[in-house]
C-alpha cells in the first residue's frame, strides 16, 4: 500500500476518533501508513484534495454537498461516517433548567464565527420552532473563546460553542443549557476525497475505514479519562479534567457514529438546514455526495 497524506481541517475535540485511530496504531495495524497534516481550515483541505496535494481529508459532508450544488461535476465524495450528531452546545452564566430555543430572542446571544454549519443547523431548528432567526440579538463576529468569556463576565447571556470551551467555562461557573445533538442525526464529519483518488487508493482507504470502525467501537465505551489520556498530546493546552469532561459529555451524547456506515437521515438533516439557510439552491442526492460502496467493501457488507 502507498503512504496516504491525510488533511485535518483544524484541531477539535469532537474529532477524537480520528486521533484515536492514529494514537492507538489502528491505521498501522491495518497495514496503511497515514501521514496527517493540518490544513488550517476546511477550504484549504478541499483545495488540497482537488489539487492532489492531499489524498484524503476529514470534514463536514456539507462541503461535497455545497460544491456539487454549485457544480454537479465536482468530484468530491464523503464516506466513512464518524461524527453524526451536532457537537455544538449553548451555554449560559449559570444553570437554567427548562431552557428552550424560544428563550433565545430575549437574550444577547453569541454564535459561532469560525465555521458555518452550527449556525445553519441552529437557524433551521429555530425556524422549525416558529422562531425567526433574524429576530435574535446576535453577536456574529467573535471567536468561541471570546463569547465564552463574555458569558462569564455578563456581557452576553448565552453562547454557542463546542468542546472544550464548554467544559472550561463550566469550571468557572457557566452551565450547558442546550445540546444540539439532542436534535438527532446530523452529518458533521466524515472522510472525503475525489472520486479518482477513491478509485486509485481503494485498498488504503478501505484499510483506513476498518481502522476507524475499531476507533468508533473503542470510544463508545472507554472511560472518558482514558480517552482523554489517549488524545491529550493533541490538546496540550487543555487541562486533563476539562478534556475528560468534554469527551465524557460527547460520549454520553452518542456523538460518534457506531459504525462507518453513513446514515441517510443525518445527510437529509444537513441538506434541509443548508436549504433553509439559503446556502444551497438544489438538492444534491445522497448517492452523488456519499460513497457507501467503499464502506461496504471495507467492512464486508
Amino acid at each position: 500500500m502507498q503512504p496516504i497524506i491525510l488533511n485535518e481541517p483544524f484541531r477539535a475535540v469532537f474529532y477524537a476518533p480520528f486521533y484515536i485511530a492514529e494514537a492507538r496504531g489502528l491505521f498501522a495495524a491495518e497495514g496503511v501508513e497515514v501521514r496527517r497534516d493540518t490544513a488550517g481550515d476546511p477550504n484549504k483541505a478541499a483545495e488540497n484534495l482537488l489539487s492532489g496535494r492531499a489524498d484524503i481529508a476529514w470534514s463536514g459532508p456539507m462541503r461535497p454537498m455545497l460544491l456539487r450544488d454549485r457544480d454537479p461535476s465536482c468530484p468530491l465524495r464523503s464516506f466513512c461516517a464518524v461524527v453524526m450528531k451536532d457537537p455544538f452546545l449553548i451555554i449560559g452564566r449559570g444553570p437554567r433548567p427548562g431552557f428552550a430555543l424560544s428563550d433565545l430572542p430575549a437574550l444577547r446571544f453569541g454564535t459561532v464565527s469560525e465555521v458555518p454549519t452550527p449556525w445553519w443547523c441552529l437557524q433551521d431548528d429555530l425556524r422549525a420552532a416558529g422562531i425567526d432567526p433574524d429576530g435574535l440579538t446576535r453577536v456574529t463576529d467573535r471567536t468561541m473563546a471570546e463569547n465564552a468569556a463574555a458569558v462569564l463576565d455578563g456581557t452576553l447571556d448565552a453562547a454557542q460553542l463546542f468542546e472544550p470551551h464548554a467544559a472550561l467555562a463550566e469550571a468557572k461557573g457557566a452551565a450547558v443549557w442546550h445540546r444540539a445533538a439532542d436534535r438527532g442525526p446530523s452529518a458533521y464529519t466524515a472522510f472525503y476525497a475525489t472520486e479518482a483518488r477513491i478509485a486509485e487508493r481503494a485498498a488504503e482507504f478501505e484499510a483506513m475505514i476498518r481502522a476507524m470502525a475499531k476507533a468508533l467501537t473503542w470510544i463508545a465505551t472507554a472511560p472518558p479519562a482514558e480517552i482523554a489520556a489517549t488524545v491529550a498530546p493533541m490538546f496540550p493546552e487543555v487541562p486533563a479534567a476539562a478534556l475528560a469532561t468534554a469527551l465524557g459529555r460527547y460520549q454520553a451524547m452518542a456523538l460518534w457514529s457506531p459504525t462507518p456506515h453513513f446514515p441517510r437521515a443525518a445527510f437529509d438533516q444537513l441538506q434541509r438546514a443548508m436549504r433553509s439557510a439559503g446556502i444551497i439552491q438544489g438538492a444534491p442526492t445522497f448517492e452523488a455526495c456519499v460513497d457507501e460502496a467503499i464502506v461496504a467493501r471495507a467492512l464486508g457488507g
